[in-house]
């Protein structure tokens, strides 16, 4: 007997069909003899329409009221998991984030958990009782209602699973994390085994298969992490065990990956925004003045490259979320006299394109196989950015699918 977390997302939950099918998932881990809490987001769409409704009924609206509103979402998908697990003779129950409870901070509508309280679920677990969670939920020390922020259920199952100590299994539209979207590859291959810090890279460069902070949370804990397809077969075997294998793909520690790619996926994102700043005078303090007023705005700067300096001026480049870059223009062109720029010019056609793996910490030459593979393509690189096991470029929009393509091929990925 061993303890699961199995978290569904929106597709999974979209009509009472999918539910069903969902509560067959379920059915089979606790034939298994399996302890299982389950946590469920809102029915797709749900939330969207929520969020709509809110805004509508004011633009400008109270933080703490929003949570309420777009809370309710998860507790309507919770309660009918529930009735549908307990007509099929399974004991359930829901429990919703203030009953558990799942502690948070008062930062409405981007809470960030503190603690989660789960011995009233391992005392219904004593009792052969399965528990569905509302994920995307939790309730502040003043006792009022608060997400987690857009995708805060996966974080809500992980840290479920580490106060539990139990496994956890995200479900998703999807059967694993592949090497690159198969949306535009398609010979991209799924990966078995990817260790926790190369999909907290390729989740936070554009990978959409798992949500950041969840990545995170399960690394700190060591919490066991499979990826799963919601619509595969429910009696498909699930052996996720750190020294076995899964039908999905398991997100471990590196030294549980016996065979690591040197470069193990290619992310990209569309979501980007480039500003130079012209001819600033080099000196210092001059990005201060530069990146203090944006980080005090709430705007993140991602890639930053400072060309050499000429005559004592310097151009600098920054990118930033695509959806952030008016506001971005704005405190630059507030900021002109105490920066003492001579121009800015900004494009929204970028992309970010990245390679990931592990495997780069100890072979040479990734950056220049990129770099040479983009060159021969006739792709312009605009800015670089490296860490211990990433590089990502800057590219012209346009030229997106044909650098994931062509990187994914130079470096090995293709599959049959």
């Amino acid at each position: 007997m061993g303890r699961l977390v199995m978290k569904f997302g929106g597709t999974s939950v979209a009509d009472i069909d999918r539910i069903r099918n969902v509560a067959r998932h379920v059915e089979r881990e606790v034939k298994a003899g399996n302890e299982v809490a389950v946590v469920v987001s809102a029915m797709a769409g749900t939330t969207d329409r929520l969020v709509g409704w809110a805004r509508e009924a004011a633009p400008l609206h109270d933080a703490r009221e929003y949570d309420t509103i777009v809370a309710s979402g998860e507790q309507i998908t919770a309660g009918l998991l529930a009735i549908v697990l307990q007509e099929m003779g399974i004991p359930a129950r829901s429990w919703l984030g203030w009953q558990v409870p799942v502690k948070t901070d008062s930062m409405h509508g981007a809470a960030r958990i503190l603690d989660i309280d789960a011995s009233g679920i391992i005392e219904r677990f004593a009792q052969g009782q399965v528990a569905v969670m509302a994920g995307f939920q939790g309730i502040s020390d003043d006792g009022r209602v608060t997400t987690l922020g857009r995708g805060g259920s996966d974080t809500s199952a992980v840290a479920l699973a580490a106060a539990l100590g139990a496994r956890c299994d995200i479900y998703t539209d999807v059967d694993g994390v592949y090497t690159t979207d198969p949306r535009i590859v398609p010979t991209a291959r799924k990966i078995d085994r990817i260790s926790y810090e190369e999909m907290l890279e390729l989740a936070s460069l554009g990978a959409k298969v798992l949500q950041t902070r969840s990545v995170e949370l399960a690394m700190v804990h060591r919490v066991p992490l499979q990826v799963r397809s919601s619509f595969e077969a429910p009696d498909s075997p699930n052996q996720n065990t750190i020294d076995g294998t899964g039908p999905g793909t398991i997100v471990c520690d590196e030294e549980h990956i016996v065979e690591q790619q040197v470069v193990t996926g290619i992310a990209y994102s569309k979501d980007e925004g480039k500003v130079t700043v012209v001819r600033v005078p080099d000196r210092p303090g001059v990005s201060a003045a530069i990146f203090g007023p944006l980080a005090e705005n709430g705007i993140s700067v991602d890639m930053i490259v400072q060309n050499v300096s000429e005559d004592g001026l310097t151009d600098i480049t920054f990118t930033v979320p695509q959806k952030d870059l008016p506001r971005a223009l704005k405190v630059i062109e507030g900021c002109k006299g105490e920066i003492g720029y001579e121009a800015v010019r900004s494009s929204g056609s970028v992309a970010k394109v990245s390679v990931v793996g592990v495997g780069m910490r100890s072979h040479a030459g990734v950056a220049a196989d990129m770099f040479k593979a983009l060159a021969a393509r006739g792709i312009n690189i605009e800015a670089i950015t490296t860490s211990e096991i990433k590089i990502s470029v800057l590219i012209d929009a346009a030229y997106t699918e044909l650098a994931v393509r062509t990187l994914h091929s130079t470096y090995g990925l293709d599959g049959e």
